[in-house]
């Protein structure tokens, strides 16, 4: 899959000289397939969600990783682009759906660096009223992700966030995480597919040709891309009807291969979770 493997843009380039005299704030975002991790120049401008971002990485989530393997590939990561965890780090903002994994990386914190990890968990300051039946189910990712849509975009808004699953994340005009949907993800949902019929294989996640596909790899790729396309344009359309009109934001790993052919997606922000990763660990110093 396209963008799904490495390690953001400094993959196999050689490691820079360590910086120092600038704080860094650490954003990770872990989701149960995979884990973004970015780097932000701790007090730069927040008017997009790129501004201040010095670098970033996509991994996998492995749930059996030790705190300690954590610090390792992480510091890693950092002298990659020039950085390093114990010198120049000096925040970390996280949001997990995997509680093993954050309780790896939350020893990993109390070993290796001097100051408490912001979580978004209940008791955190998000600036957010969560108008959830009961806002402990909602989604850490969920949560950041409105937090940075209102930020940037204001509301009433939707995010779409193609994850494990695709989530629609729904925010009112004055600011308040109202609810949304969620159904399965892309790959899941081909995994499945996959699983139960012998005679389908694999294919890359490419848009084909044509919407009629005119073999088994094209009509699977229609069907993948196009369907879940329409998915979401039929999601976005009933949202509208009930908020009488909402700016609509995408976000995820597979947000390049759905959000050009969307009707209804009118912004697509790679790093909207990182976002608000850092604007909650700004209400929370």
């Amino acid at each position: 899959l396209r963008g799904r493997l490495g390690v953001g843009g400094v993959a196999g380039s050689r490691p820079r000289p360590l910086r120092s005299g600038v704080d860094m704030l650490l954003t990770i975002d872990v989701g149960n397939t995979q884990t973004v991790l970015g780097l932000y120049e701790d007090g730069a401008s927040m008017s997009s969600a790129e501004a201040g971002l010095v670098d970033h990485w996509r991994i996998r989530t492995d749930h059996e990783r030790t705190s300690d393997e954590h610090a390792v590939l992480i510091r890693n990561l950092l002298r990659q682009s020039g950085y390093d965890l114990e010198g120049t780090v000096t925040g970390v903002a996280i949001c997990a759906g995997v509680p093993r994994v954050l309780a790896s990386l939350r020893q990993m914190i109390d070993r290796y660096v001097d100051f408490d990890a912001v979580v978004i968990e209940p008791g955190v300051k998000t600036g957010m009223p969560i108008l959830y039946d009961n806002p402990r189910e909602v989604g850490a990712d969920r949560i950041a992700n409105a937090v940075g849509a209102y930020d940037l975009y204001g509301g009433p808004t939707v995010v779409v966030d193609f994850g494990t699953g695709n989530n629609f994340d729904v925010i009112s005009e004055n600011g308040e995480f109202l609810g949304g949907a969620i159904a399965p993800g892309i790959e899941i949902s081909l995994d499945a597919l996959f699983g139960r019929a012998a005679a389908l294989r694999a294919v890359e996640l490419v848009e084909p040709r044509c919407v009629i596909g005119k073999s088994t790899v094209e009509s699977l790729q229609s069907g993948a891309v196009y369907g879940f396309a329409a998915q979401i344009d039929g999601m976005v359309e009933r949202f509208r009807t009930e908020l009488g009109g909402c700016t609509v934001v995408a976000t995820g790993g597979l947000v390049d291969v759905i959000a050009p052919v969307a009707s209804t997606i009118e912004h697509v922000e790679p790093f909207l979770t990182l976002h608000g990763l850092r604007l909650v660990h700004d209400r929370n110093r």
